[in-house]
């Protein structure tokens, strides 16, 4: 696609970068056969190709609107068009440029701006926890909508305290410690079972990505940097990964590289973080090998919602069927649109509620089908959004590996 860019965007680190992908797309339309806001809502406008041809025109020179700010903040960043792609268009990172440029010229009503800087500099700030505790506390006396986003509270049990040769990072979250502890202690567990000992950074906070998505671009990264200089200690000492159990983290923290690589102060530690950043399932080949033997595989179905994060952002597809299947799990996925995103995307089941809670629905509907005795994913969002919707219990796949060998 060939695009003449306006000239202040000329010589612009963005310009150049939106530019180059750009060029790959060939407008096939293969994107708009798997993107969930154009299956629901049927315009061309809330399809990858549109808001395509949207950021296009916004770079080569046209004043953008609210209505091309709507049809991009309607985009849930799923990138399973990136999975269908035939020509590699890395259409989330153009997405986030397209944001960035659009928010500089179109101002938002004040009520909207209100909600997005409570998201992105609530969710990780030091409050979260006890203000989610709080939550928990009245959770029966919150009306509906909001007590979806409030999980009952739950018991971390034991973080496990021997000491292994083997060590490994393990970024703790800004929301998943206090809405799903036991996420947290349970890969502590499972990986101390296997002869790994996990080691938390104090000063590691938010991986970046809910400033960073909602457009505080530099907020995100600063956050980012917060983490380098915290890892970095633990790298040197010679840490062998750093391991990820929300998936939104993960597919954040594997692009830091790529965010701060113009940071001339941060760009070879940042590509060296990447380097080292594994997803949770990424561990399982060598966890069913340490394993085999010492778990009691559940009986019953068990349905897996694989987050986006986890198979298009991070391209990681049938490894968690795959491996806890031969530690004896009952578990697949669902039959029909196990690609589609549940609706949560972050802060998307907030700012744009309708969409979110209809592709929720349509996903636990398809999941349904199998009869499941819990559903099982792989991010804290995507678990807190899919048990709103239904009574089946929904945990973290490691949670459930965890039970296992407790029983066993």
């Amino acid at each position: 696609m060939q695009t003449s860019l306006a000239p202040e965007y000329q010589d612009t680190a963005d310009g150049s970068a939106a530019e180059a992908i750009l060029r790959k797309c060939v407008h096939c339309g293969f994107c708009t056969a798997t993107c969930p806001t154009y299956q629901l809502l049927g315009d061309e406008l809330d399809s990858p190709r549109g808001r395509i041809y949207l950021i296009k025109q916004v770079l080569e020179g046209s004043m953008p609107t609210r209505k091309t700010q709507l049809h991009l903040d309607r985009c849930l960043t799923c990138r399973n068009c990136e999975t269908t792609c035939p020509s590699g268009v890395q259409y989330g990172h153009l997405v986030d440029i397209g944001r960035k440029l659009v928010d500089a010229k179109v101002p938002r009503p004040m009520a909207e701006t209100a909600v997005r800087w409570a998201l992105k500099e609530g969710l990780p700030s030091a409050l979260f926890g006890p203000a989610m505790k709080l939550g928990q506390r009245v959770r029966g006396l919150l009306p509906a909508a909001l007590k979806s986003k409030v999980p009952a509270r739950q018991d971390a049990g034991v973080w496990p305290s021997a000491p292994h040769p083997r060590k490994m990072l393990m970024l703790a979250g800004c929301v998943q410690p206090s809405m799903s502890p036991n996420i947290n202690s349970a890969t502590a567990r499972v990986l101390d079972a296997a002869g790994i000992q996990v080691v938390l950074a104090a000063r590691a906070g938010c991986c970046g990505a809910v400033k960073f998505h909602l457009n505080d671009q530099e907020g995100g990264k600063l956050e980012m940097r917060v983490n380098i200089d915290a890892w970095w200690p633990l790298v040197e000492a010679g840490v062998e990964a750093i391991v990820m159990n929300a998936s939104g983290c993960g597919v954040t923290v594997k692009e830091y590289g790529h965010i701060l690589r113009d940071d001339p102060a941060y760009a070879e530690k940042a590509a060296r973080i990447s380097e080292l950043t594994r997803d949770l399932s990424e561990l399982l080949p060598e966890l069913v090998a340490q394993l085999r033997g010492k778990v009691s595989a559940t009986a019953g179905q068990i349905a897996f919602h694989p987050p986006c994060t986890l198979q298009h952002g991070q391209q990681l597809r049938g490894g968690v069927e795959k491996h806890l299947g031969e530690l004896g799990f009952d578990i697949k996925a669902a039959s029909c649109e196990a690609h589609l995103c549940c609706g949560s995307a972050g802060t998307y089941s907030v700012l744009q509620p309708k969409i979110a809670y209809e592709l929720r629905d349509r996903k636990l509907a398809n999941l349904a089908e199998m009869a499941p005795e819990v559903i099982v994913s792989a991010n804290i969002g995507c678990i807190t959004h899919l048990q709103s919707g239904t009574a089946t219990p929904v945990r973290h796949w490691v949670e459930v590996l965890d039970e296992a060998l407790a029983k066993a």
